[in-house]
């Protein structure tokens, strides 16, 4: 797989249910054991069990030709685990109705191990397609 949208996550911005500069956007770590299903995932609470450590919030967030781009992310104290992706979405403060944007399973370092305890840093692109394009 490579990086890409979620078909609901693109049905969402088109429907104006996702507003990127003003919206609460989340990322999270999800460890090898979810299987992504970008046609059928809609909702945070698809990756079960798979997220690790906590979700943080984008900031700086900028959109310019329908590129997205933030700034960089730090996880913190990150459990002992294998990471796979880094899941994008829409924060409704229910994992049942917060939309899934995009999945980034393509990039340096990732797969990555976590010590227990350790930190994450994520250096978004800075390329022409930014963390995603639309």
């Amino acid at each position: 797989m490579a990086n890409a949208l979620y078909d609901y996550g693109r049905q969402a911005f088109l429907e104006g249910k996702i507003a990127y500069l003003t919206d609460t956007i989340k990322v999270a770590l999800v460890g090898s054991g979810y299987v992504p299903n970008l046609a059928a995932h809609q909702f945070y609470s698809a990756l079960a069990s798979n997220p690790v450590g906590v979700p943080v919030a984008l900031t700086s967030k900028t959109s310019t030709a329908g590129v997205a781009m933030a700034a960089n992310v730090t996880f913190n104290n990150v459990p002992a685990s294998t990471v796979t992706f880094i899941a994008m979405y829409k924060d409704t403060g229910n994992a049942g109705t917060s939309p899934l944007i995009c999945l980034i399973d393509t990039a340096n370092g990732l797969p990555i191990t976590v010590p227990s305890g350790g930190n994450v840093d994520v250096n978004w692109d800075t390329g022409p397609n930014g963390i995603f394009k639309l």
